[in-house]
């Protein structure tokens, strides 16, 4: 354990930021380069010995948090990275993105500020890497069976290099030009430099596992023939399903998923663009939707130059600290700032979009508004409060409700569906079609990248025993577990 005074000695210090004004020029990391090595051992030494380590509950994972932060303590970094691989493949994807509910968990987070579970993860994966302690781990021998997995997100690629090691052959089906998915083309490149996914990939080619790319499954090739060619297959395909906003004006140009947005800019960062077809330079910026995309939405549009960026959100806002009702260690819905936020911008809460309004060239250049209000379970609209305000680039954040169904994937395989428009599974997350798995937000739905990994490596081992018989490979989550929350 590590330091049993560290909690009583040391105060909370996270990663520093970059200026503002400085980062906004760039799309690399928001984080000053280096600045956590040298903090970064006291703040895993306010791990306390706390007997019963919540982190673990809070973590779909069962990250072994305790005991790679007594590592990161004692600077035994090769020991800390073997422990944080022992139940994470991708821990440089999770200590950038992770919203980490193991922080949420933590007990000294009862009635102190919680231990830097995240930072400590993060350190410990980039000092692995630099120290070239993250190598390739091919099987030892092949068994002769072959795996499709359809989707190279964090789910995908989790199930991938699991069913690799364990001796298949498999192949990674990805729709886009590149691997990745989500981490890809919906993070940007501020939250996490493509370079951390490019050598994974590396690492996972030089293990044995393949990769298709541009080639969607049920468009490019039909479902049930790929299924006849695979032993077996991981569906991996995500809820890309986005919820539109079925208001008058929504034809109007210039209104945007995000996910039509947001990709456009990471591909100039690849090189596919030199500027992005939508573009928010000198614009009014609209995003609709609080959560994670928004932000995300948020910063691309400053980066872009954006005139203003307005974000609206039609709950309420939430406040700084836990309410009565989401107690310790539950994952609470508190007042966030993003570093996107910090960057500029208003945020508007208990609002709601009633139409919009386009020139004489259709283009969008107002939002109609009104604040909304909560009334017997129902969000009503208050009298009285309706306005305009400026609007020439509208992106729409408001969450996925469920996988693709227009490219065939689904109705090839004969896929049963949950009440929810999730690919239905059992407890080994196999479908209703023998031989067929789903993983992640195909699955689940709409959930967190720790939840992604987690479902992965849990599939991966329901597919290893129907091809075996037998499985050693773990499984830290059933479809039916859900995060600690209320």
């Amino acid at each position: 354990m590590a330091d049993p005074k560290g909690f009583l000695n040391h105060g909370r210090e996270v990663a520093q930021t970059r200026p503002v004004g400085e980062r906004v020029q760039d799309w690399n990391e928001v984080y000053v380069p280096g600045s956590l090595l040298p903090i970064i051992s006291k703040q895993a030494s306010r791990c306390m010995d706390c007997g019963i380590p919540f982190c673990h509950q809070g973590c779909p994972l069962g990250n072994l948090i305790p005991e790679w932060n007594d590592f990161a303590y004692r600077e035994d970094w090769s020991a800390a990275s073997e422990r944080l691989h022992a139940t994470n493949n991708f821990p440089e994807f999770t200590g950038r993105l992770c919203p980490a509910p193991c922080e949420s968990a933590c007990v000294l987070g009862i009635n102190q500020p919680a231990v830097t579970i995240k930072n400590v993860e993060v350190s410990i994966i980039d000092k692995a890497w630099d120290a070239n302690d993250v190598k390739p781990q091919a099987p030892d021998r092949l068994s002769g069976k072959t795996v499709a997995v359809i989707g190279s997100g964090p789910a995908g690629l989790a199930a991938a290099q699991q069913l690799t090691r364990a001796g298949h052959t498999v192949a990674v089906y990805e729709r886009a030009d590149r691997i990745g998915g989500l981490l890809r083309y919906g993070i940007p490149e501020f939250k996490m430099e493509k370079r951390h996914i490019n050598r994974r990939i590396e690492q996972m080619r030089a293990e044995g596992t393949k990769f298709r790319t541009g080639v969607e499954i049920g468009r490019d090739i039909d479902a049930a023939k790929l299924r006849k060619r695979y032993d077996a297959v991981v569906i991996a395909a995500g809820a890309t399903m986005a919820r539109d906003l079925p208001v008058p004006g929504r034809e109007l140009k210039g209104v945007y998923q995000a996910m039509e947005y947001l990709p456009l800019a990471n591909k100039v960062q690849e090189g596919d663009y030199v500027t992005t077809p939508v573009s928010a330079e000198g614009k009014h910026v609209v995003v609709i939707g609080g959560g994670d995309t928004g932000a995300d939405c948020v910063g691309t549009a400053h980066r872009q130059g954006a005139a203003s960026v307005t974000q609206l959100e039609i709950m309420p806002k939430p406040g700084e600290d836990r309410a009565p009702h989401q107690p310790w260690p539950t994952f609470p819905m508190l007042y966030k700032v993003t570093s996107a936020h910090e960057e500029g911008g208003e945020r508007v809460y208990a609002v709601s979009t009633t139409h919009f309004e386009g020139d004489e060239d259709g283009n969008v250049q107002f939002l109609h508004l009104t604040e909304v209000e909560f009334t017997d379970g129902k969000l009503t609209p208050k009298p009285g409060t309706e306005r305009k305000i400026p609007a020439q680039l509208v992106t729409l954040a408001m969450g996925f409700t469920g996988t693709d169904r227009e490219n065939g994937l689904v109705d090839q395989f004969s896929l049963d569906l949950d009440e929810r428009g999730n690919v239905a599974r059992d407890a080994e997350f196999q479908t209703n079609v023998p031989g067929v798995f789903v993983a992640g937000d195909a699955g689940r739905g709409q959930s967190l990248i720790v939840w992604a990994i987690a479902e992965g490596r849990s599939a991966a081992r329901g597919v290893d025993r129907f091809l075996t018989g037998a499985s050693d490979l773990p499984s830290p989550i059933r479809p039916t577990d859900r995060s600690l929350m209320v």
